[in-house]
């Protein structure tokens, strides 16, 4: 169940409870406690934080409110296009990829969702204990999900980050176990992780579910034919800006392997703040899957300068290039990311010969997929549908559980465990008739077993 962000009204000791009780609770963004737990230490600088909310000052010292009327505009938008019906996408598209992406967990909470097309109230179980038994990924998840203790906020205890941990586990596994044809990349925990710390378990299990069969399903294949073929993305479009850039590398013979960890984990392996992380990554939800590539070239345009500075020798680039600077302008780097996209678009650069040879999954099939989420219902529909449609489960399933009360004793533990010579004529009579009889033998069960019974 959702937590919100404490209150400064809520006294220190009610607060530490609350974070005690964390452990035994499945509720979608832990993130946002353990955040706040590392940022603030006392309730006052909180209260006081909550009341310059949105208001920046400028060199003279005047408050200025142009950034927070910005923000509660942006967040009017968004919550709009929740409610239309249909869902507005193609806002909430452009609100995660323009400047401050979605603003809060909470807006991640419900726009996520939306962007990968997926109904909050029809998410998946959590994994049992069998999702562990006898998977050929077990042991290298494990030993990447134990080493991935930077991922988790600062500060957080070792119990708290350890039940995260056995969840992050099970969220994979429950994945791959789903599509049997996805084989499991080291990086992969990266993007789980992610999900996990903003959405909750089960919600990251859907997401990651549709992100692996589409955004992420070239790294997914048995080997890495299919990611080193989106990696060569990146050199075409350091040509078209930068020829001279493009050639100090290609004499470097650098190669592309430096931004492998940004594209396989969307750039989480490689952040140290998690609030960039979760910018990207409503970047990337909102937008094409090779976008991350087209934000490794703006990366590398940006860096230039350092890049012909240094000996045209490949280890020393590698070196220079692989180490991402963590005072990055990114929102700066996204929009360019996003100039080049249109610029340079992959039908574009993929007439070159040298990506031509290898069809993209996740290329092929991204129209097809961006389709598919222009015709979601808001919450508050799909709230009211799925309690009809559970009241509507339960009255039929109370009225069966009537008819077999009323049957002779014997005949209703007929009834209810399944008679075989019942099941075989029915069989018979499908196979026999055709599909007409089967269906009326179909409604005979569900509102008169005795008269079914008595045809036998």
């Amino acid at each position: 169940m959702p937590l919100n962000d404490p209150s400064p009204h809520i006294q220190e000791t009610g607060l530490q409870k609350q974070i005690e009780s964390i452990q035994t609770m499945d509720f979608p963004c832990i993130s946002t406690i353990w955040l706040y737990l590392h940022s603030f230490t006392g309730m006052k600088r909180l209260k006081r934080k909550k009341q310059n909310a949105g208001a920046g000052v400028n060199g003279n010292g005047s408050v200025t409110r142009e950034q927070d009327c910005g923000r509660k505009q942006k967040l009017a938008e968004i919550h709009q296009a929740l409610i239309s019906d249909p869902v507005d996408i193609e806002t909430l598209r452009r609100a995660a990829a323009s400047k401050g992406g979605l603003l809060t967990d909470e807006l991640r909470r419900k726009v996520w969702p939306k962007l990968l097309n997926i109904n909050v109230y029809d998410l998946p179980n959590k994994p049992g204990r069998d999702v562990r038994e006898d998977h050929k990924d077990y042991n290298q998840v494990v030993l990447d999900v134990r080493r991935s203790m930077k991922r988790f906020p600062k500060g957080m205890p070792a119990a708290e980050r350890s039940v995260l941990q056995e969840q992050l586990i099970d969220i994979i596994l429950e994945v791959l176990k789903r599509t049997p044809q996805l084989h499991y990349y080291q990086g992969y925990h990266d993007v789980a992780v992610t999900l996990l710390l903003v959405v909750g378990e089960r919600m990251a299990i859907a997401m990651l579910d549709t992100l692996s069969n589409h955004h992420l399903r070239d790294f997914m294949d048995p080997t890495m034919d299919s990611t080193k073929h989106i990696l060569n993305y990146l050199m075409p479009i350091l040509e078209q800006v930068d020829t001279e850039l493009h050639d100090f590398m290609i004499r470097a013979e650098v190669g592309t392997i430096f931004a492998l960890s940004w594209l396989i984990t969307w750039y989480g392996h490689v952040l140290s703040d998690f609030k960039h992380t979760m910018r990207l990554y409503d970047f990337f939800l909102a937008s094409h899957p090779l976008m991350p590539i087209y934000l490794a070239a703006a990366i590398v345009l940006y860096r230039e300068k350092e890049v012909k500075k240094t000996e045209c020798d490949m280890a020393m680039v590698h070196h220079l290039l692989s180490r991402i600077p963590q005072d990055l302008p990114y929102e700066l780097l996204i929009g360019q990311a996003q100039d080049l996209f249109e610029q340079y678009p992959p039908s574009v650069l993929a007439k070159r010969a040298a990506l031509q040879s290898r069809k993209s999954l996740s290329i092929s099939t991204f129209q097809a997929f961006q389709l598919s989420t222009l015709h979601q219902r808001p919450d508050s529909v799909l709230q009211r549908l799925t309690k009809a449609q559970g009241s509507t489960t339960s009255r039929h399933a109370s009225r069966h559980t009537g008819l077999e009360a009323a049957l002779p004793r014997d005949r209703g533990q007929l009834w209810g465990k399944g008679n075989r010579m019942v099941k075989m004529a029915v069989w018979g009579l499908s196979a026999t008739l055709g599909a007409a009889v089967f269906a009326v033998a179909q409604t005979a069960m569900d509102w008169g077993p005795d008269v079914l019974l008595q045809l036998f």
